[in-house]
């Protein structure tokens, strides 16, 4: 069935209440979240565009199967990225396979996001840069890389990332605060001086 992307200024609320009327509607739900969702999973878990694919098709699936139980005075968007988020980590489980979970591509808009954080002054365009980037990033705990990805690449608030990973607000500033330090940390240890 192809995916309308046509759902013109309804909120996200309003497409949940076509989709409950009539199920063909959900593709308006897929039209507006696929490419967000698309890309997080790139980020979070590294995967190539086929294995992206079919975990995009796993998480709309549960989307679908759960829309009735989506409580509306909640964000639509936190929603549906914590079930995005469920279904990476079950699926990083089963590959048991440490995610590389940010492109090359990406590293730069990840870079300009957290650059006023760490006083970065290198130039942004310079590869050998992006590849120590990638290297720190790959080092960083998953519950760490996800914080940094979903505020800094995402551009989540804290109360997403709250309602995304079901953890206080208070619990999101310190795992951002300590995602910072473990990234200045592998930063130092993998003898890369750009803090």
């Amino acid at each position: 069935m192809p995916r309308n992307t046509d759902f013109g200024n309804k909120t996200d609320s309003d497409l949940v209440q076509l989709a409950l009327k009539k199920p063909d509607n959900f593709n308006y739900i897929v039209g507006r979240y696929e490419k967000k969702i698309a890309r997080y999973i790139k980020r979070i878990a590294g995967l190539d565009n086929e294995d992206t694919e079919d975990l995009l098709q796993d998480i709309f699936i549960k989307v679908y199967q759960n829309l009735n139980g989506f409580d509306p005075s909640l964000k639509f968007s936190s929603w549906i990225y914590r079930i995005a988020h469920n279904e990476i980590i079950s699926d990083w489980r089963r590959r048991k396979a440490k995610p590389q979970f940010v492109r090359g591509d990406e590293i730069d808009g990840f870079l300009n996001s957290i650059s006023s954080e760490f006083d970065i002054q290198r130039d942004l365009e310079n590869k050998d840069f992006r590849g120590d980037i990638k290297k720190i990033l790959a080092e960083i705990d998953l519950k760490y890389r996800e914080v940094l990805i979903l505020k800094f690449l995402e551009e989540k608030s804290y109360e997403e990332i709250s309602d995304i990973l079901k953890k206080p607000i208070g619990t999101i500033a310190t795992l951002i605060n300590r995602a910072k330090k473990q990234f200045k940390k592998e930063a130092t240890k993998l003898s890369i001086n750009f803090l």
